[in-house]
């Protein structure tokens, strides 16, 4: 019992009473870890460090079956100021890891963190003055006849610019602009240009419409003249999306073109509008929920779809519940830092419906994908956790789909093992899959500045057996059919999030900083060989 006399002397207070004397040594390093386990084995990553290093990569696709990203399939990553998605950086990661033979784990459809709250913010405040007014004439390309459109000309690509007809070529009415490129060039080469309209110099104006393509991949921009002005690439999707473009004038009149002919693929556009930027009223009452709903809609149809059928699974729904007292987190009792530029609550404006929703876009989105809710410290608040399985079975008794709970366990050493059996009997008689979605073990807990893993050797045999019993108590009290996997949050101690983004010092990770395998890698990999 020396080890943990000394570990009293560190700390303020001991680690449950476990003798680790008696653990057996932390010398077996025989992986990989997923090849020890009967269930899904994940790793957390990040984008730079997967797509550059090799050492890093090769860890992942060594030791995990599946990966879940850190940050890139948040709402933050994919969406812009204008509240276009792209999924570019998504997808390169994405094919990069299954590549690898390594599954993705969808993280996170709806959170309040971690989002572009520029363009959310726009969605709810709206801008003084009155309605705003299309500037655009035709913008539904309603009027015209055949494959003229009143108010629009064929500046180039004439042959390729139709009529789109019937429901599916369609966003409303009877008519959308359809073009049809059959193979890629200049975006300038299959070009639609509406009729000048005017517009007030160095004022902002917004431009928006739906778009989709016939298959994946599709490309194209938008250009002004007489002032040329030129937007990014879009990635068009084969579903409709509405994509804004805002830029300030610089002439007195203005014209828009799509210039569509960069990718070959067919491509339909509807509902085209150009609006005072500052124009319109900030929505109020049912006007403002229904903004927010389209919002949250768009964004989770958006990316769920564009990953049918390559994500099996998703965090749906993150860190719902309040900390500190039961019910719904919400800006009220959640402190946020002033300087924060990423966090909107969608609770605020859906109140305890917001999940519901966002649990039946997911569905629709994709029916075979498992939906899951996620959320933290569930193994030390005990209030946290039961109000989060009330929440569940108030969500399911109103028709949502939850398929499974994710428990994050950012724990330390001195957690609690009573409060980690207790959380993962109480997930477990849910009878939904349960997940350990978010693991690390700090070794550090109380932010000693002069923490060093090589002056207290010590702490590492601690963390090896507090990760060693995280893994036994799940298999002990999770039924085998309702084990979803556990991921480790992070891959070597210097990519840790406690490290990359809150500055503290710590060791929470299963490898050094030297890409070595630690003792805490040891106790994970005896516990899924049940040793």
């Amino acid at each position: 019992m020396a080890l943990l006399a000394l570990s009293a002397g560190i700390y303020s207070c001991e680690p449950d009473p476990i003798d680790i004397q008696n653990q057996g040594n932390f010398s077996d390093m025989e992986g990989p870890l997923k090849s020890a386990a009967d269930f899904p084995i994940g790793i957390a990553i990040d984008y730079t460090p997967f797509m550059t290093d090799a050492t890093y990569k090769n860890i992942v696709a060594t030791e995990a079956s599946s990966t879940t990203f850190g940050y890139h399939m948040k709402h933050g990553a994919l969406v812009d100021n204008e509240g276009n998605i792209d999924f570019t950086q998504a997808d390169a990661l994405y094919d990069a890891v299954t590549a690898s033979g390594v599954a993705v784990f969808g993280h996170t459809l709806g959170w309040h963190q971690n989002q572009n709250a520029t363009y959310l913010e726009t969605v709810v405040g709206g801008g003084a003055g009155s309605d705003p007014v299309n500037l655009l004439a035709n913008g539904d390309f309603e009027a015209g006849s055949g494959d003229n459109f009143t108010n629009w000309g064929k500046w180039n690509g004439a042959a390729s610019i139709t009529a789109g007809t019937g429901a599916n070529e369609v966003h409303g009415g009877a008519r959308s602009f359809k073009a049809t490129v059959a193979a890629n060039g200049n975006a300038w080469n299959v070009q639609f240009a509406s009729d000048l309209f005017n517009t007030t110099i160095d004022t902002q104006y917004k431009i928006s419409f739906w778009i989709k393509s016939a298959t994946a991949g599709g490309v194209m921009r938008l250009s002004t003249g007489s002032t040329a002005q030129y937007s990014p690439n879009y990635n068009i999707s084969t579903e409709w999306s509405l994509v804004s473009w805002t830029i300030p004038a610089k002439d007195a009149q203005t014209r828009i073109l799509f210039d569509m002919g960069s990718t070959a693929n067919t491509y339909y556009i509807d509902d085209v509008t150009v609006i005072d930027a500052a124009a319109g009223e900030a929505p109020v009452g049912d006007a403002l929920v229904e903004a927010v709903s389209g919002a949250m809609d768009n964004f989770i149809t958006s990316t769920v779809t564009h990953y049918r059928g390559k994500v099996k699974a998703w965090d749906v729904v993150n860190e719902p519940m309040a900390d500190g007292a039961s019910g719904l987190r919400t800006s009220a009792n959640t402190t946020v830092a002033a300087d924060a530029t990423d966090v909107f609550f969608w609770s605020d404006y859906l109140g305890r419906d917001w999940a519901l929703k966002a649990f039946q876009y997911a569905k629709a989105a994709d029916p075979d994908a498992l939906l899951f809710i996620n959320d933290y410290n569930l193994e030390s608040n005990s209030v946290k956790i039961d109000s989060l399985i009330g929440y569940v079975e108030e969500l399911k008794a109103k028709g949502a789909q939850i398929d499974g709970i994710g428990t994050q366990m950012h724990i330390n050493i001195n957690t609690s093992y009573a409060g980690i059996d207790e959380a993962f009997q109480k997930l477990a008689a849910t009878g939904l899959l349960v997940r350990v979605s978010e693991l690390d073990v700090r070794a550090n807990p109380l932010d000693k500045s002069n923490f060093s893993t090589s002056t207290n050797p010590y702490v590492l045999a601690y963390q090896a057996v507090m990760y060693k019993y995280v893994v036994d108590s799940y298999i002990k009290h999770v039924p085998a059919a309702q084990r979803h996997g556990i991921t480790i949050w992070g891959v070597s101690d210097q990519d840790s999030w406690y490290v990359t983004v809150q500055g503290k010092i710590e060791a929470p990770l299963l490898f050094n900083t030297s890409y070595e395998k630690k003792p805490a890698y040891s106790g994970v990999l005896q516990a899924l060989k049940g040793q």
